[in-house]
């Protein structure tokens, strides 16, 4: 059951810029999309090629009431260099959900898609929430990576227990969506200023 719409919209004259990446807990975006509308939020989004097989960018455009991006090439972009615009514009980026793949290809400091190209052309604070098959979150190469990505300065919102498509309950699952909007709301307080100052 989802919470009462906050009285106070903690994330007004925020942009959020989602990146949903290729793990079936896609399916909970539109969730998050509305929980972070909800606290004000402007949610401009980011849908890899592997994000789309779980989640179509209709869905999200109708829930977010923006557009969705998922090349470079796009001809609905009112953006110049869309992957630099796109980083400038943004408050924060959320990655969410996260798969074990686009976290080490972030590690690895690729730029093979918009997703990866928006990340490496920020200066905002970036948020992570990994979702994944427990032994591929617990695996040493996984968590050597979040711990990479964690020195380099982006946060993490550590997976939960709950039900994988393995069909067992165990570590991995995403993060609720309130839990999520918690947390940028609370790094954009912290971080707020420097957030919002727009190259």
């Amino acid at each position: 059951m989802r919470s009462k719409k906050p009285t106070q919209k903690r994330l007004k004259n925020k942009t959020v810029l989602l990146i949903i990446t290729g793990s079936i807990a896609a399916y909970k975006a539109p969730d998050l999309i509305q929980s972070l509308r909800e606290e004000g939020a402007r949610v401009i989004t980011v849908l890899t090629e592997a994000g789309k097989k779980f989640v179509t960018p209709l869905t999200i455009r109708a829930v977010s009431g923006e557009a969705v991006y998922d090349d470079f090439f796009t001809t609905q972009s009112p953006y110049g260099v869309i992957h630099t615009s796109l980083a400038e514009l943004a408050d924060l980026i959320l990655v969410a959900p996260a798969s074990a793949n686009f976290i080490a290809r972030t590690a690895a400091g690729l730029a093979n898609d918009l997703a990866t190209c928006v990340l490496l052309a920020a200066d905002r604070p970036v948020v992570i929430a990994p979702a994944m098959n427990d032994r591929m979150y617990q695996n040493p190469l996984t968590q050597e990576n979040i711990q990479k990505l964690k020195r380099l300065g982006h946060q993490f919102i550590d997976p939960i227990e709950g039900h994988l498509v393995c069909g067992k309950e165990a570590l991995g699952h995403i993060s609720e969506p309130e839990t999520i909007t918690g947390r940028i709301v609370e790094t954009l307080s912290r971080f707020g200023s420097r957030a919002s100052k727009k190259s």
